[in-house]
């Protein structure tokens, strides 16, 4: 029994120490990244995106007067057998508009080395997909983004969206 409340305490100050560590950690880290609206990727499942599979986000938007930036996040591995990829996006407004383009980023260079970041085998890049738009309402923006290669995709790992709000300079400039 006095051991059963000795671990409990233990635990307790092991859960303090750490919740009084990770707390402003991540307090530090979101505060360093004021201009993000939105950030979030999803992993694709045995890492072969399908066709007509597409990965969707919601982004509540409250702000309409600023401009964002929305970029397409895109993590693949080594073995990815393309140095591009197709992508079909769709967005739906919180009034029903909806909107769908057709885009093509490329992942490599023509020498075939992986731009962005990597590390061993795994490479991530952050590719602009919109730049300084106004969305024009507030509410929830769907945003589905489906592979447009014709073929299951082998070697992607992850499919991200992220919105930022631009920075403007003290005259309200760009």
């Amino acid at each position: 029994m006095k051991a059963d409340k000795n671990k409990r305490k233990r635990d307790t100050k092991r859960i303090m120490l750490l919740t009084s560590i990770v707390l402003p950690l991540a307090l530090l880290l979101n505060g360093c990244d004021p201009g993000r609206v939105f950030d979030e990727n999803r992993e694709i499942p045995d890492h072969t995106w399908k066709m007509k599979e597409p990965v969707r986000f919601k982004v509540l938007v409250k702000d309409t007067v600023s401009s964002h930036t929305v970029y397409v996040n895109i993590r693949n591995y080594s073995d990815y057998p393309y140095s591009n990829i197709y992508l079909f996006i769709h967005v739906v407004s919180p009034t029903g508009a909806e909107l769908t383009d057709t885009v093509n980023f490329l992942l490599a260079d023509k020498r075939g080395k992986w731009l962005g970041r990597g590390i061993g085998d795994l490479y991530f890049l952050r590719l602009p997909y919109k730049q300084h738009i106004r969305f024009p309402y507030r509410g929830v923006y769907l945003f589905d983004i489906e592979q447009g290669m014709r073929t299951a995709l082998k070697g992607i790992r992850d499919v991200g969206l992220r919105v930022e709000r631009e920075k403007t300079n003290k005259s309200g400039k760009k």
